[in-house]
């Protein structure tokens, strides 16, 4: 039998989501609170399997709460139930140890199949919100595949061509740049890469996966 908790400030919503879960193949709904701090209490008096909390309650906080939670009681499973789903909130209750975030609006059978899946161990997210982690690890994983920061998009552009082995007209042709223009870039990127020359340059740049040698003709040493 998994035991449940539920934490939310409208005791109209707590009698509802109790009578949807109370009886439920599995499920066993112990006991309630209308606040974050009440929560924690009940919690640590009763030792559930999983607390179905809201996000925004009086006097403490659904993040805090479940952070407290987490820390006496890391077996607890905390599943969050909330109106909220902007990425500040998800992202909150994630770090603060929550292994789900549905929002209220979702079917019924969800959240009872989602009280199952955690009190059993697992972790589960409503669709949308596991579509914008996905999106933010994304883009996390894409800034960091950022090769040489330090330098502008076209001073990149600029070193992927050297070390395919173009020289300065071949490049400026390429970029449509003046030899002027090439010249000041190529510069600019030996002082950010802190390099000598352009042999140095061109090493590092193949050394991070920039270029090919063998893709113009003879390289540009």
């Amino acid at each position: 039998m998994t035991r449940v908790v539920i934490a939310d400030d409208h005791p109209v919503f707590r009698r509802g989501l109790k009578a949807l879960l109370d009886g439920e193949d599995g499920l066993e709904v112990v006991g309630d609170a209308a606040d974050g701090q009440e929560a924690v209490k009940v919690v640590l008096d009763l030792t559930p399997d999983v607390v179905v909390m809201d996000l925004h309650m009086p006097v403490l906080g659904g993040v805090e709460a479940a952070k407290q939670i987490q820390e006496a009681l890391p077996h607890v499973g905390v599943l969050v139930l909330t109106m909220h789903e902007d990425d500040e909130l998800v992202f909150a209750a994630m770090k603060a140890g929550a292994r789900g975030y549905l929002v209220k609006t979702t079917d019924d059978d969800e959240i009872v199949r989602a009280v199952q899946a955690i009190g059993a161990g697992d972790a589960i997210f409503s669709a949308t919100i596991a579509q914008r982690m996905m999106g933010y690890f994304t883009a996390i994983s894409s800034s960091k595949a950022v090769l040489f920061p330090q330098l502008t998009d076209r001073e990149r552009d600029v070193l992927e061509l050297m070390a395919s082995g173009l020289d300065n007209p071949s490049i400026a042709h390429r970029l449509t740049l003046s030899g002027k223009t090439v010249r000041n870039r190529v510069s600019a990127i030996f002082t950010k890469l802190q390099v000598a020359d352009r042999a140095q340059a061109i090493v590092r740049a193949r050394e991070a996966g920039l270029g090919s040698p063998s893709q113009n003709g003879t390289p540009v040493t």
